[in-house]
């Protein structure tokens, strides 16, 4: 039997947390980095090269990989023949001081993401409690945990389906894939759970992402069992699809599938998918009662050797100045440096705003959007001597519904989010000959790079949803759609799918 003290599991969640956060899973830059030396299409690598480089800062500086720093997920085992030192807590109760802890460390604050009332009032809990626990108890002495950081773009786009017994999970894993557009920050892996019930599904799938990246093994030793063999399937006929990084179309859309299995009712045939995004973050760790958890960093000398720079052709543009008749120049896919005064808004802020210009109230004093760019970005609190923590891209289509009044209202010109915009919003940047424009997903802390002021100018209450405005220079983004209404998003995934269809499978695996 061996007796494990309280503050030991609760300083393991917290550091486990706080490693997470800043460091990748070696498989997952190994992965990546082979993806990157694969990958022709320009924007793809291009995307690529941010994320990477990206990785190796968070590593140096100890700062968040994504502004979203996650909602947090863990699957306890505990032995049945463990026992607790010192308990006044819950396991639960546990779980969520780690989180506590881990999540306001002054020198390494995680965002807050977590809102209480999700039906109402979604208020922020503020330290990002309560974690999602899922526990079992099985035999031994030991506590093993797997513990991940799961982000919000990502996780909005989980699918699940009850299938019949006869029908083909492949083919129903690769329809879904266009409609999930780039929201979840491509490339990255999926989670798939088969069978049991519908909420067993779910939770396999969630568990599979807690799996190492083994794709490229797999392949070179081939498939032994048909887990594999769908494995294998699934991820050869999505990468066909040409989605790409970012979704700005490639040869790689997934660095590998996982996939957990469970029996089911012989009426039944329940799928769940659940993707894991380029800020991909989770750790084992196990307590026997030795004390805490020790985590071992990655070496700097395994990154691979990406250092991303801008292109020497990329348009610098002036946010102070930049005019409709400029705007309407750029073309889909073209990169450009932005420079001058951005101002942010996400959901919250958007929902206020349009709500005031409905009662005909004015904006606050400070947020006037006349010829100017917004960012959707929720930035992580800076920490010594930053401007700002990372702040990388939102995902922009929940913005959808508010952008006809924002660009029919305010004399707003442009927008920079996250992966794609839906028809509504396509639609209302043709209509006002506006632009969107897409920053990397998985790059906050390089972003953030580009932030030189940075100040909270309305709805301070809404915390990291706030609306600051940022001083930037040579701040990194696509154009996504431009003021004809062209879109990346549709224009590269259709270009690399017909490419792929006649490349040599070699070079896609």
């Amino acid at each position: 039997m061996s007796s494990i003290r309280q503050q030991d599991f609760i300083d393991s969640i917290a550091d486990a947390l706080q490693f997470i956060s800043y460091y990748h899973p070696e498989d997952f830059v190994r992965s990546l980095a082979e993806a990157y030396r694969r990958e022709e299409s320009l924007a793809a690598k291009d995307a690529m090269a941010q994320i990477l480089t990206n990785s190796r800062m968070c590593a140096l500086g100890k700062r968040p990989i994504c502004q979203d720093t996650g909602i947090v997920v863990a699957f306890v085992k505990v032995g049945m023949d463990v026992h607790w030192q010192d308990a006044s807590m819950s396991v639960a109760e546990m779980v969520d001081a780690g989180v506590r802890k881990a999540y306001l460390l002054p020198d390494n604050v995680l965002r807050a993401s977590v809102v209480a009332d999700p039906a109402g009032r979604r208020k922020n809990t503020g330290d990002n409690t309560p974690a999602v626990v899922h526990f079992d108890l099985v035999p031994g002495n030991k506590i093993e945990v797997d513990i991940a950081a799961k982000g919000g773009g990502s996780e909005n786009k989980s699918r699940f389906t009850m299938l019949n017994p006869s029908d083909d999970i492949v083919e129903w894993v690769v329809s879904q894939l266009p409609g999930m557009g780039a929201g979840w920050c491509p490339p990255g892996q999926l989670g798939i759970g088969i069978g049991g019930t519908a909420e067993k599904a779910m939770l396999l799938a969630k568990e599979a992402l807690m799996q190492p990246i083994d794709m490229t093994e797999l392949k070179a030793r081939g498939a032994q069992n048909r887990l594999e063999e769908l494995r294998i399937e699934i991820y050869d006929r999505v990468n066909a699809l040409g989605i790409g990084a970012q979704g700005l179309g490639g040869l790689t859309t997934v660095l590998d599938v996982k996939i957990l299995d469970y029996p089911t009712h012989a009426a039944s045939k329940p799928v769940a998918l659940i993707p894991n995004c380029a800020a991909t973050r989770h750790v084992h760790f196990v307590l026997d009662g030795s004390g805490v958890a020790q985590f071992e960093p990655p070496k700097l000398e395994d990154y691979p050797d990406v250092h991303w720079h801008p292109a020497d052709d990329a348009r610098r543009v002036n946010l102070d100045t930049v005019t409709r008749a400029e705007i309407a120049g750029w073309q889909p896919g073209e990169t450009l440096l932005l420079s001058g005064k951005l101002l942010t808004g996400r959901d919250a802020a958007h929902k206020r705003i349009v709500d005031m210009l409905a009662k005909g109230e004015k904006l606050p004093s400070g947020v006037d959007f006349t010829n100017r760019f917004i960012y959707y970005v929720g930035p992580v609190d800076p920490v010594r001597d930053e401007v700002v923590g990372p702040a990388g891209p939102t995902t922009a289509t929940r913005m959808d519904k508010f952008t006809e009044t924002m660009l029919a209202q305010t004399g707003l010109i442009g927008m920079v989010g996250k992966a794609e915009r839906g028809k509504t919003a396509i639609d209302a940047i043709k209509k006002y000959g506006a632009v969107y424009l897409m920053a990397i997903g998985g790059a906050a802390y390089l972003v953030s790079r580009a932030i030189k002021k940075s100040r909270v100018v309305a709805f301070a209450d809404l915390g990291m949803e706030a609306i600051y405005e940022f001083d930037v220079v040579d701040m990194p983004v696509t154009v996504a759609v431009d003021t004809q209404g062209r879109s990346v998003h549709e224009i590269g995934p259709a270009e690399w799918k017909q490419r792929i269809g006649i490349i040599p499978i070699k070079q896609i695996v």
